[in-house]
């Protein structure tokens, strides 16, 4: 029998009572429960030994028959707000659970793939990080148009010295789960790749370390060793992430809807209404609005569960 849809909720405290409900609203809303299951994951098993972050539920079913508006609209009716408080509840297409089809997973960089955002940890060494900061913050929102908010902030970096491109790379730290995420699809032989409004110098190293398929981001320009407070060539916006995207679908033969897109802000809008599946991660309300699913748990290897991984 095979099914269509799939409702997954994720919570990072176990509460029985949101799966029953859960399990009763999607009979009310018409669809029929094929099968489910639900797991623990660790903050160990999401991170590693040493993270120090909580553990989340996975709750997985499958559907048959219902519309997944219909669906979304009673278990999710607000895309601000949860109506189980604590429990992230999706409904997404199956067609991701096919083994056979090679699938494309795009991950935005700053507060996605890493922690940080890495033009404030730059802007730190020039003493003007809560400056660039508030810019950053407006630009996610989708308030400033993101290449004029990069060119000043860029301007910011002006007369530092090159060696804290290696500093700043140096201290970035994975989101929590992020390399379990990427291990799990590269390990079945799909493709992941980073696209960044921020560096290359930073994200270079990362995609080496994590083995990434593709990968693209700005180029700061460097004169006598120094930054010059201007980046080189096209700047890398909400444009160009979908068009990397699609180009980079094409390139590995992975059908759009077979590619799933993460990120947390305004500049991601495109990428994810490109891909097959748009996730929302711990993001502003203007992509938590247009998302297809979201997670607001601070665990990136969940997004796994959208492919059945």
């Amino acid at each position: 029998m095979t099914t269509d849809l799939a409702v997954i909720a994720f919570a990072q405290h176990p509460d029985p009572e949101a799966r029953e409900r859960i399990l009763a609203m999607v009979q009310d809303a018409g669809a029929e429960v094929e099968r489910f299951s639900a797991v623990r994951v660790t903050g160990s098993g999401s991170a590693g030994p040493d993270a120090q972050v909580p553990g989340y539920n996975a709750f997985t079913a499958l559907l048959r028959g219902g519309d997944a508006r219909g669906l979304l609209a009673a278990l999710r009716p607000d895309p601000l707000a949860q109506l189980m408080p604590g429990v992230d509840v999706n409904v997404v297409p199956t067609r991701l659970f096919d083994p056979d089809r090679r699938k494309l997973l795009v991950l935005d960089v700053d507060s996605t793939l890493i922690q940080q955002e890495v033009i404030e940890l730059l802007a730190a060494h020039a003493g003007r990080e809560a400056e660039v900061a508030e810019v950053t913050e407006a630009a996610m929102r989708g308030e400033l148009d993101f290449a004029e908010s990069l060119h000043a902030r860029v301007r910011t970096l002006e007369g530092l010295p090159v060696s804290v491109l290696e500093d700043v790379a140096a201290a970035v730290r994975l989101s929590p789960g992020a390399a379990v995420l990427v291990k799990a699809f590269l390990r079945e032989g799909h493709g992941v790749a980073a696209v960044s409004g921020g560096f290359l110098e930073v994200l270079d190293p990362l995609a080496r370390q994590l083995e990434l398929t593709r990968h693209t981001a700005n180029t700061l320009e460097v004169s006598g060793g120094r930054l010059t407070g201007r980046v080189v060539g096209e700047v890398v916006d909400r444009a160009v992430k979908e068009r990397s995207l699609r180009r980079w679908a094409e390139e590995l033969g992975v059908e759009p809807a077979d590619v799933v897109a993460v990120g947390d802000g305004a500049n991601d809008l495109d990428m994810l209404a490109a891909a097959g599946l748009g996730v929302a991660y711990n993001a502003k309300p203007a992509l938590r609005a247009a998302a297809d699913a979201q997670l607001n748990i601070p665990n990136l290897d969940a997004v796994r569960f959208f492919a059945d991984l």
